[in-house]
């Protein structure tokens, strides 16, 4: 896809992991280990299949 995606963001990969603790809640990237938000963005972001149905129907939608 070129140009931006609304759908690139860390709480859409596969990757992005929540972890509940006592009166905690953290995000981290299983991939990459590391500590992350929702929002942030990596180069290596690999969507969830509901997100890619998603992306694919916009872009069939787009394409018509």
């Amino acid at each position: 896809m070129k140009g931006s995606n609304p759908y690139h963001c860390c709480a859409t990969c596969q990757h992005f992991r929540v972890e509940k603790t006592t009166g905690n809640v953290s995000y981290r990237c299983s991939r990459l280990t590391y500590e992350t938000r929702p929002e942030y963005q990596f180069q290596c972001w690999s969507p969830k299949e509901s997100v890619k149905r998603l992306m694919d129907a916009r872009h069939e939608k787009t394409e018509e």
